[in-house]
């Protein structure tokens, strides 16, 4: 494999690297170049400071691109200048480097060799984060560490639970907990019986996209936390996202209406039979009719009929999601020192 430094985005890589995600072994969509473009021009919603630079790294083999390595580096971590994965760290659940399975263990491999050796600032660590715990990645960069002159840490960050679906709302209901299923069913029944219009629809007019998006930041600043969380950059960036992955196929921005208004509203992708749930944002006006709680309920109804293998809340450890039959994984971090 023949390594190269890549100080930007072009729209040729663009074109190799995403039919070479569609085949990797961590498929994930926060490794798409378009979402990843956008991460970069605001720094992760202002995250990393403006001196960071771009550091994308691919392996080719005989002129096809086989893996991509989507860096950058940046003097501010806790150890110093260090080499980290694009998407770092708050606002990407899931990230990884990219290379089909068969091609991941020399990728790894001489990516480890190749990094001291590229035209890059002085760094001290490769600071991985982010990856997911069944991620091959993972275990090849920690026993590969040693043979390329690196001590390897390994952390386990964060919960990360999801949903096997069995295809069937009726069937998922009867696997999880009887009084939760009751729960579920009561509050959908309550908002159904009340006697008040409502409906559920996803958004998908590109002209009524930015609107839609802005609507959606207004619920989610319903709660102080989140409100504190959508920074100008931070807003930006969530435009962004949206409008990529409309452009790509995957958005799925969702919103339960009551008597006209919006009461609660899910950004989530739709990808690789799967749905993934970004953030979330809920109306307290509404909160007699649980509208949190029945729209997810509407969205897991809905991914169960459409066929969805798994429905995946991603990071954060929430007791809502255990409710509704969620079984943790983890994210971990992968640290390598010279």
């Amino acid at each position: 494999m023949k390594f190269e430094l890549h100080r930007g985005f072009s729209e040729s890589l663009d074109e190799e690297w995403t039919r070479l995600l569609d085949q990797a072994a961590v498929p994930v969509p926060f490794l798409h170049p378009g979402y990843l473009r956008g991460w970069w021009q605001t720094r992760g919603g202002g995250e990393w400071p403006p001196e960071a630079q771009l550091a994308l790294v691919t392996a080719r083999r005989e002129g096809e691109l086989v893996g991509v390595a989507p860096l950058f580096w940046t003097p501010r971590t806790e150890g110093g200048a260090a080499l980290m994965l694009l998407g770092s760290v708050e606002i990407s659940d899931y990230l990884d480097v990219i290379a089909r399975p068969q091609d991941l263990a020399e990728f790894v491999r001489g990516l480890l060799a190749a990094l001291p050796g590229l035209d890059l600032p002085a760094w001290s660590a490769l600071d991985l984060y982010n990856l997911l715990d069944d991620s091959p990645s993972l275990a090849l960069l920690e026993s590969e560490a040693a043979a390329a002159g690196y001590t390897a840490q390994v952390e386990r960050l964060q919960h990360s639970p999801f949903i096997r679906l069995p295809g069937d709302w009726e069937t998922y209901l009867a696997g999880i907990d009887k009084k939760q299923r009751h729960e579920i069913r009561r509050k959908m029944r309550r908002l159904e019986e009340a006697g008040v219009p409502f409906r559920w629809y996803t958004a998908d007019d590109p002209e009524r996209l930015a609107a839609e998006v802005d609507d959606f930041m207004a619920l989610m600043s319903q709660d102080a936390e989140k409100a504190a969380f959508l920074t100008p950059a931070m807003r930006q960036h969530l435009h962004h996202t949206a409008r990529w992955a409309l452009e790509a196929g995957c958005l799925h921005l969702s919103f339960l209406e009551i008597e006209g208004h919006k009461a609660a509203g899910y950004f989530s992708f739709d990808t690789l039979n799967r749905l993934w749930v970004y953030n979330s944002g809920m109306d307290p006006a509404f909160n007699a009719y649980s509208p949190g709680w029945v729209m997810l309920g509407y969205l897991l109804q809905w991914a169960n009929e459409q066929g969805r293998d798994v429905f995946d809340f991603m990071r954060g450890d929430e007791g809502y999601k255990y409710k509704f039959g969620a079984v943790d994984r983890f994210v971990m971090r992968v640290r390598l020192e010279r």
